[in-house]
């Protein structure tokens, strides 16, 4: 964990280059929605709004004393769950530079899910739609105190209006690097969500490095398609803009039309790996189209290998995969100039390290797959409320225990093999879902596929595997098996290889495995070794 406390607000940072860029465009939203397939038939339904660094800062310094005047002090909780606007960006902005902690919460949250952040962050405003407003009702009766103020896509609501009485003067909140800037919940998928505390200096030393390594100048302009409620659009995409003095299209939501149409106006693009396979369903998606681009960057879920070739046989690009989670915004990366890896993550970035271990903290030579942990300047400080998970997830020597299972080969490229959850205990053996992932994903009939390991009262666990099939395709079972069976331990291969239409995501692209194990885990009760085998 680091304090690093000679670090000032990491508003600061973004202001010194604010004032540099001045009245040059910060962002510009997209001017059209979707009816149809194909970019030559857009629909112009809105206006373009475009942003500059200069209009940022007076505006946010106008939320900033609109917070003042609700009585938001250095240290409080704002909670927002706001639909993806330039407002919505500009009230993190206005957050950061009052000393506040924002809360970004989905909008897709039920009113259950709200309580219980509500109940657990005690935010002292609550900054949400109507819509969101309305569904936690409910919840919000319980914490009378929690003020409310409404924030709409379109950037009206109640908030705005407070926001209108204000002027353009602001005095930036110092801030200690170890005070917590931003409080991100995990997705809960064991318990309870936790709720990450990045520092400023957290935030700080993550932006400078990936700006650094990314190599983002005052000339890019990126596709900002991401959500901002989570750490991949709001902390990494947004960071990188905001430290180069670069501009960006921040759009409502990922299109592919919208992308496709914007490419030749950009250079780098952020997304999950499911932007990047719609994409290539797009017939205007080209080496023609992404001549202008320079980088292609992936993240918040496995990019599968297929994916990764189809998209450089087509444009030409090689997609960037770098590996992150909540508690640390990014770890690794592939690098700019270099060798990208596919199937890897890359090397560490700056100030980070890296080790593979056993279940007792014991370091792994190279190749051997362990258990990750990491060290650097961007690790939060800790759970909200959860000290004792906080020293839990921390070995005695200081290491961040993320939770993954992978692999360091000689030459310092981490790949990840899956999380240590996911881990198969089949007949004693160890099976990385990963590993056999791969296999599945390369297979010409296959679209992707998901593995898991469901109650077999033989094996204890059955390796199973979920796919689904390539447009056009015919899945035969047996045949998968036999593939599978050329190239893997016979402990490796699923036992079963069933197919669906979709596999469940959450919002960031994430195969949700709780899901399919809750699905199907009746699938091997009663059954025999043999009749399974």
């Amino acid at each position: 964990m680091n304090t690093e406390a000679s670090c000032r607000n990491v508003f600061r940072m973004f202001q010194d280059v604010a004032e540099r860029v001045g009245h040059g465009p910060l962002l510009t939203t997209a001017p059209f929605n979707r009816a149809s397939s194909g970019a030559s038939n857009r629909a112009t339904s809105e206006p373009s709004t475009t942003l500059s660094y200069a209009d940022a800062m007076a505006q946010s310094a106008r939320l900033a004393r609109a917070l003042t005047a609700l009585g938001v002090r250095p240290g409080d909780r704002v909670a927002a769950q706001v639909d993806k606007s330039p407002q919505a960006l500009l009230l993190y902005l206005a957050v950061l530079r009052q000393g506040a902690i924002h809360l970004p919460l989905n909008t897709a949250y039920t009113a259950t899910e709200i309580a219980y952040f509500l109940s657990d962050a005690a935010p002292v405003l609550y900054v949400a739609s109507c819509a969101c407003m309305a569904a936690s009702e409910e919840a919000l009766n319980r914490h009378p105190n929690i003020q409310r103020l409404t924030l709409e896509a379109d950037g009206t609501g109640s908030l705005m209006t407070l926001v209108s009485e204000q002027a353009e003067r602001h005095r930036v909140q110092p801030r200690r690097g170890d005070d917590v800037a931003l409080i991100l919940y995990t997705s809960g998928t064991t318990g309870s969500p936790k709720g990450a505390m990045l520092t400023h200096a957290n935030l700080a030393s993550n932006a400078r490095a990936l700006t650094r390594l990314w190599e983002f100048g005052s000339s890019d302009v990126l596709i900002h398609a991401l959500p901002l409620f989570h750490a991949h659009g709001l902390v990494i995409a947004t960071h990188c803009v905001l430290l180069s003095g670069s501009r960006m299209h921040l759009l409502p939501r990922f299109d592919a039309d919208t992308v496709v149409h914007l490419l030749p106006e950009a250079t780098v693009m952020m997304g999950v790996p499911t932007y990047y396979s719609r994409l290539l369903e797009h017939p205007d998606l080209s080496a023609a189209a992404t001549s202008g681009m320079r980088l292609f960057v992936s993240g918040s879920a496995p990019l599968s290998e297929a994916t990764a070739r189809r998209f450089h046989a087509l444009t030409g690009h090689t997609i960037l995969e770098r590996y992150g989670m909540t508690e640390a915004t990014i770890i690794s990366s592939n690098p700019v100039v270099g060798e990208r890896r596919l199937g890897s993550v890359g090397l560490p970035i700056e100030g980070v390290s890296l080790r593979i271990t056993d279940d007792h903290d014991t370091p792994l030579a190279s190749g051997n797959v362990g258990h990750l942990q990491i060290k650097g300047p961007a690790v939060m400080k800790g759970y909200w409320r959860q000290p004792q998970k906080t020293r839990q997830e921390f070995t005695p020597d200081g290491w961040f225990r993320t939770g993954d299972n992978g692999r360091i080969d000689e030459d310092g490229y981490l790949t990840i093999v899956g999380r240590s959850k996911d881990v198969i205990i089949s007949g004693g053996y160890n099976v990385y879902p990963g590993e056999v992932e791969a296999l599945l994903d390369a297979m010409e009939e296959v679209s992707e596929s998901a593995v898991i390991g469901l109650p077999h009262a033989d094996f204890g666990e059955a390796v199973t595997a979920v796919v689904v099939a390539a447009a056009g395709a015919t899945l035969d079972e047996d045949a998968i098996r036999r593939r599978l069976r050329d190239v893997l331990a016979a402990y490796k291969v699923p036992k079963r290889v069933l197919v669906a239409d979709d596999l469940p995501r959450n919002t960031m692209g994430k195969v949700i495995k709780a899901e399919l194990r809750d699905n199907h885990r009746t699938l091997y009760l009663g059954r025999s070794a043999e009749g399974a085998s």
